[in-house]
């Protein structure tokens, strides 16, 4: 074989946080970061060293939309992007507003522009591809092509609060 070998790309390990209000509504950011297509986006980011999952999306919520009266914080599934390149694995915790009024700021403006609580049968597009495929995941859809989900033990139970 012939030619440069392809270099590869270091993975990401990343992490997406489905907060849910009391009357079903999620938490959704309108994802503006420069050099990317604007989407709609969960809240979540990179796992740092050393982190657990639920600990990673708590500050992440709290660093991106100001929000920090969260409860419940669990772990629902683990998305892997199989069209990537690069392995790029996200994990999905579910956790609960602790506030029905909770109203997000946007502390990275640079990064999001606003957030809305959305219905989760009515949610904003285009969506961000990990959150798409959590969200697919959460709600028991089919993920979007290039995705391939790993439901966790408490997913059945989970998954119900997602319909």
């Amino acid at each position: 074989m012939t030619g440069t070998p392809m270099k590869r790309r270091e993975p990401v390990v990343g992490v997406g946080a489905i907060v849910v209000r009391s009357d079903g509504a999620v938490l959704m950011g309108h994802r503006i970061k420069p050099g990317e297509t604007a989407s709609w986006c969960l809240p979540g980011g990179h796992v740092e060293a050393g982190e657990a999952f639920e600990t990673a999306a708590l500050r992440e919520i709290a660093e991106e939309s100001g929000i920090r009266e969260v409860t419940g914080a669990r772990v629902f599934a683990v998305v892997l992007h199989t069209d990537a390149d690069r392995t790029q694995v996200t994990a999905g915790v579910v956790a609960r507003s602790a506030d029905v009024g909770a109203v997000a700021a946007t502390p990275e403006p640079e990064v999001f522009d606003r957030w809305v609580w959305a219905r989760p049968e009515e949610l904003p597009v285009p969506l961000f591809p990990a959150s798409a495929a959590l969200l697919a995941a959460w709600q028991a859809k089919p993920v979007p092509d290039g995705w391939t989900v790993y439901a966790t033990a408490d997913a059945v139970t989970l998954l119900g609060e997602g319909q």
